[in-house]
């Protein structure tokens, strides 16, 4: 599927090595202020290019095509595209017929069969940027609400932050969580990436702000909605909220969220209770795999059939999961406003409130 969401809902469409990638994002109400310096800055997170991710060059400048009048949403679908100016197609010729041991080459083209070699076609991570761009724009509607989301790098391979600070991370070229940890982590990258090889990553988000009430059940749970929008960002591996697996090994005792006059007395459940969002600051933690290219040779098979070797070149990410982060507040963002809309008909009495 190349479309998200049920009220909001982004369709999103190009390839890594195409003329451009852009989307459609229809259901956003008329009357939204759209920023777009604001969008542009969110984008500019992700943009590639720096000593801690891939080389590169893509300026990543979004062009509104529709859906903006006098600065606010018109009610119509918003169209954007981001031109794609760097591609290096050549550095994937060695490669063409052969399929990259940890990407999804061999899947796309047993699917489809075709294969797109030019860094992974409609695969590849460079789609994510649609993502991010939206998600901005999501959270222009979500900012008049009060709801914000927030998210960090806490982990980087096996060692995880001891303190969470997240206006340290705007300043963090990683965007890491822990002051404490900001320079052992780059080294840690630097290090995987100077031996041709590539690094894993947990990624901490919270939403705050969000309304008692949003989730469809039984079938759109809130958290089966913002995990499967997690999972679907590339290289993702796994998704907690609140607790997560550390829930498995309690005692319902100590698991549950007891409460007094002043609400909850804790947060194990990570803001959603039966699928619905309880008021309380819904936690995330997103875990990114290793990047798959490494510049290492590695046995593989070719398209034929052949067992070859798959020697890479090219610009690549050593930790994929530094970008991610930006991704991974976007598609909060997305999951949010999709449920903020849905859950306005939820009542009769919200009903009454537009039209009588």
């Amino acid at each position: 599927m190349n479309t998200f969401g049920k009220r909001l809902r982004l369709s999103t469409f190009g390839e890594s090595h195409g003329v451009a990638i852009g989307g459609i994002l229809d259901g956003l109400p008329a009357g939204v202020r759209i920023d777009e310096e604001y969008l542009q800055s969110e984008l500019d997170k992700r943009k590639p290019g720096g000593k801690y991710a891939t080389n590169r060059k893509e300026d990543d400048k979004v062009e509104i095509l529709s859906g903006v009048f006098d600065g606010f949403s018109t009610g119509h679908p918003i169209g954007f595209m981001i031109k794609n100016s760097n591609q290096h197609s050549k550095d994937y010729d060695n490669i063409k017929e052969l399929f990259r041991p940890g990407h999804a080459d061999f899947t796309y083209y047993h699917k489809f069969g075709i294969r797109d070699h030019r860094g992974g076609g409609r695969s590849s991570a460079r789609e994510t940027a649609v993502r991010v761009a939206a998600g901005a724009i999501a959270e222009m509607m979500l900012g008049e609400f009060g709801i914000s989301v927030k998210s960090g790098v806490f982990g980087v391979g096996l060692d995880d932050a001891k303190k969470v600070d997240f206006e340290f991370a705007k300043t963090s070229e990683i965007f890491c969580l822990d002051k404490n940890k900001d320079e052992a982590w780059k080294e840690i990258i630097l290090n995987a990436k100077n031996s041709g090889d590539s690094v894993g990553a947990t990624i901490l988000s919270v939403i705050s702000g969000v309304p008692v009430g949003l989730g469809e059940v039984l079938y759109d749970k809130l958290d089966a909605a913002l995990a499967g929008a997690f999972m679907g960002i590339n290289g993702v591996k796994a998704v907690e909220i609140g607790d997560g697996i550390e829930a498995s090994k309690a005692n319902g005792s100590s698991n549950n969220d007891l409460m007094d006059k002043n609400g909850f007395k804790s947060n194990h459940a990570g803001g959603i209770l039966g699928g619905i969002s309880n008021g309380q600051d819904i936690i995330i933690r997103s875990y990114f795999k290793p990047t798959p290219s490494i510049f290492m040779d590695q046995p593989t098979l070719n398209v034929n059939g052949d067992e070859v070797i798959c020697a890479l070149r090219g610009r690549h990410d050593p930790c994929i999961g530094i970008r991610g982060s930006v991704v991974a507040t976007a598609m909060a963002r997305l999951v949010i406003a999709d449920m903020l809309l849905l859950n306005a008909s939820s009542k009769l009495e919200n009903l009454k409130k537009i039209y009588c």
